[in-house]
């Protein structure tokens, strides 16, 4: 006699759906893991990849940032050499002016202008008496009084910084709007 024998039938049948369901249960809960599993791997590599393509972004934009600040230093640098430049002008010409007005203030040089001797000119109320203890031949000159010659030098000094000054801000205004 065999155990199967032993057992009733309603018990057989009762014990072969509870093993039925048992086997059905367990190949659907391989299945969900099998799936789990499946889908893990899809999830792992997806994340790998999205990984891979946002450090190449930002590989990207660090060297597009380092280009751009490259370019910002190379500008600086020629901006402070092109200062540079307009300052020794600038300073030049300050010293220039200063030599000059202190050559008029102790009389080394005297400013002078020329006259016009033509009788149209001076509507015949002014004569111009050529000085005769000089023997530099030419157009009739008038000396100018030191004080006036100082305000002349004052003027064309402050014209002389004033250009000095816009050429300064021409060359800044090129620098920065040509690209290179």
């Amino acid at each position: 006699m065999r155990l199967v024998d032993l057992i009733p039938a309603p018990y057989r049948l009762l014990a072969i759906g509870l093993l039925l369901s048992a086997l059905a249960g367990g190949s659907a809960a391989l299945a969900w893991q099998v799936q789990d599993w499946r889908y893990s791997l899809r999830l792992e590599q997806q994340a790998r990849l999205q990984t891979e393509a946002l450090n190449r972004q930002m590989l990207a934009a660090a060297t597009l940032q380092q280009a751009e600040q490259d370019k910002r230093l190379v500008l600086e640098q020629r901006l402070s050499a092109s200062e540079q430049t307009h300052y020794r002008v600038l300073s030049d010409a300050q010293r220039d002016q200063g030599r000059l007005r202190d050559r008029l203030a102790t009389a080394d040089l005297r400013l002078s202008v020329l006259l016009d001797t033509t009788p149209s000119a001076s509507g015949g109320a002014v004569s111009a008496n050529p000085s005769t203890s000089g023997v530099v031949h030419g157009p009739t000159r008038a000396q100018l009084d030191p004080a006036h010659a100082q305000r002349i030098i004052g003027i064309t000094d402050a014209g002389d910084q004033g250009l000095i000054a816009l050429a300064a801000c021409q060359a800044y205004a090129k620098e920065i709007s040509t690209p290179k």
